[in-house]
């Protein structure tokens, strides 16, 4: 397994990672009390506010970024084109979506779109390694 192949994994399980944190403030609470309600999750998470709201958006960016980047990794596979830039790309994109999600909680919107628009623009690169 590649390099770029684990990427994709770790690339998976951010907007989980993302989820975790989004649910973390409701851990541990009555669902009368305002815990997390596993009964309605997403109810419950559309009335978070502040850093855990941003996760919960951080999530669902996440997932959003996924199709794109997996499209791009196994193109250039299919495509043989160099393994080495293949990895490398890859590995890029998954540091421009620690950095976009560190960015997303900090409530840096500005520089957090800089990013996403740089991860994206990996995930297309990957097209053409």
């Amino acid at each position: 397994m590649t390099v770029a192949n684990y990427c994709m994994i770790v690339a998976a399980l951010l907007p989980v990672l993302c989820a975790a944190l989004a649910k973390s403030g409701g851990y541990g609470k009555r669902r009368r009390d305002g815990g997390f309600d596993n009964h309605d999750p997403r109810s419950w998470l559309s009335r978070q506010t502040g850093w855990q709201a941003r996760a919960n958006a951080a999530q669902a960016n996440g997932f959003e970024a996924l199709p794109l980047f997996f499209a791009g990794v196994l193109a250039a596979q299919q495509m043989h084109l160099d393994q080495g830039r293949i990895d490398l790309l890859a590995l890029v994109f998954i540091a421009l979506r620690v950095i976009f999600i560190g960015l997303y909680l900090a409530d840096q919107a500005t520089l957090r779109s800089l990013v996403w628009a740089l991860g994206v623009a990996t995930s297309i690169a990957l097209f053409f390694a």
